[in-house]
This record gives structure tokens, C-alpha cells and sequence, in this order.
């Protein structure tokens, strides 16, 4: 099993901190955010690389801490080849990206780069195995209508199947939120060309997980925990106070 961590973002919302650091360098505790995204993937059995995609501008940081970083996996920076804002390439064209360039065609999970969680990842990779050759996207519920607008909110049936997937609705009876954190079996990986060249978005990973819902089952985990999306000063902030074990 691979794992891609994607970190080419320019974090704007976060500027200055972030104009010469990339985000999932940035402090949680005390360490930076990406190290507790490795360590829950650490004790995970089967995997034995991880990607981490960037981009030209910040390829150089994640060199240099790889450097004093000790891991159980084998770790790669990816450089995306893309040098501004504007011309990047999206959450979808970087694990496509990856996908090419390390020729992966295996079981592959895919972690957001400024996802901080403090919950285990083994039960959900085993549960994704059981769903296997579906898809299967890790989900956390919000618990308060009033934020759905934040997040891609998503429903399950009973069967725990994703019924519909909607990107920061105005309106939704459901509070379990998307997380950038998916189990993509190797069957799959060839869907994610497809809806490129289909011409769909490719910024938003949320996107394919939609229009594949459509096509096929994909199934929903939630999680119980702590869970942080840092998009902004406050979430970071917020993130920041809290202490973490891993």
C-alpha cells in the first residue's frame, strides 16, 4: 500500500506565516503539522512508501526537514513542477501527478497535508479493505448544522454508502463532513484519468469523490476524536492549544 500526502497548497489565508514555509511545516505542539500525520500512519501495516507531493516553490523546505526526520516508511518529496498560485494543478491533478510519476498501481490512501487528527487510522484501513474494490473516505461529524457550509457535507444509507456529496451546501440535514482522507483500491486509480479527461475540476479531491459516488458505491467512515482542517489563522490557533500525544 502507498500513501500520498498532499502538500502543494500556497496557504494564502494563512500569510505571512506561510509565504516562505508551506503550511504542513508549520508548528502543532511540538512538532511540525506533518510528522502527526506520519505518526498515524507509522504503525499501519502494508504500507511501505509515502509520497509527499509539493510544489516548486516549497519542495526545497520538505528536503531539507526530511533530512532529521526518522520514519518506519519510505519517504519521497515530489516536486509537482508547478511555481505560482495560478497555475496549480489541484488536489486531483496532484494525486494523478504522483500516481504517473511514481507509476503506482497499488492500494493507495490519501491524506491531506493540513489534516490534523488525533484518532488511530488502523480500524478505518481495515474497514476500507472489507469495502475493497470500493472506495471508502474517512468522514467526522461536525455536530452543528450552522457550520455545513464550511465543509463538503456528505450523507450515508444504512449500508453506510455515500447518498450524496455536496461541497459547502447553504442547507443540509447532515453534519458529517468530508475529510481530505481517502482508501483508493488499486482498481480505482484508473477512475481518477477518466474523470480528467472527461474535462471535470480538478481542484477539489471532494470533486471526484462526487461524481464517483454517482457511478459506483463509495463508502463513509466516521471517526471519533479530535479533527482540524487548517485552512486559516483560527483553526490554527485553535489547533495549536490543544496537546497532542503523537
Amino acid at each position: 500500500m502507498k500513501t500520498i500526502i498532499l502538500a502543494a497548497g500556497y496557504a494564502t489565508r494563512l500569510w505571512p506565516l506561510t509565504l516562505n514555509v508551506p503550511k504542513p511545516l508549520l508548528p502543532i505542539g511540538k512538532r511540525p503539522m506533518i510528522e502527526h500525520i506520519l505518526a498515524s500512519i507509522d504503525g499501519i501495516k502494508g504500507i511501505n512508501d509515502v509520497y509527499i507531493v509539493t510544489n516548486t516553490k516549497f519542495v526545497s523546505n520538505f528536503k531539507d526537514w526530511k533530512k532529521s526526520y526518522i520514519s518506519k516508511n519510505r519517504i519521497s518529496v515530489i516536486d509537482d513542477r508547478m511555481k505560482t498560485l495560478e497555475e496549480r494543478r489541484g488536489s486531483i491533478g496532484d494525486i494523478i501527478f504522483s500516481i504517473d510519476k511514481k507509476r503506482i498501481e497499488a492500494d493507495t490512501l490519501v491524506i491531506a497535508g493540513d489534516n490534523i487528527f488525533d484518532f488511530d487510522l488502523t480500524d478505518f484501513i481495515k474497514t476500507a479493505k472489507k469495502n475493497s474494490p470500493n472506495a471508502t473516505i474517512g468522514l467526522f461529524d461536525i455536530g452543528d448544522i450552522k457550520f455545513v457550509k464550511e465543509y463538503g457535507i456528505v450523507v450515508l444509507d444504512k449500508a453506510c454508502r455515500i447518498t450524496s456529496f455536496e461541497e459547502k451546501p447553504k442547507h443540509s440535514q447532515s453534519t458529517l463532513a468530508a475529510m481530505c482522507l481517502y482508501y483508493f483500491p488499486k482498481q480505482k486509480l484508473k477512475l481518477l484519468k477518466k474523470y480528467e479527461s472527461d474535462g471535470n475540476p480538478l481542484d477539489l479531491a471532494g470533486s471526484f469523490i462526487k461524481w464517483l459516488s454517482r457511478k459506483e458505491p463509495v463508502y463513509g467512515y466516521t471517526f471519533t476524536g479530535q479533527w482540524f482542517d487548517i485552512g486559516d489563522k483560527k483553526s490554527l490557533k485553535r489547533a495549536q492549544k490543544l496537546k497532542w500525544t503523537k
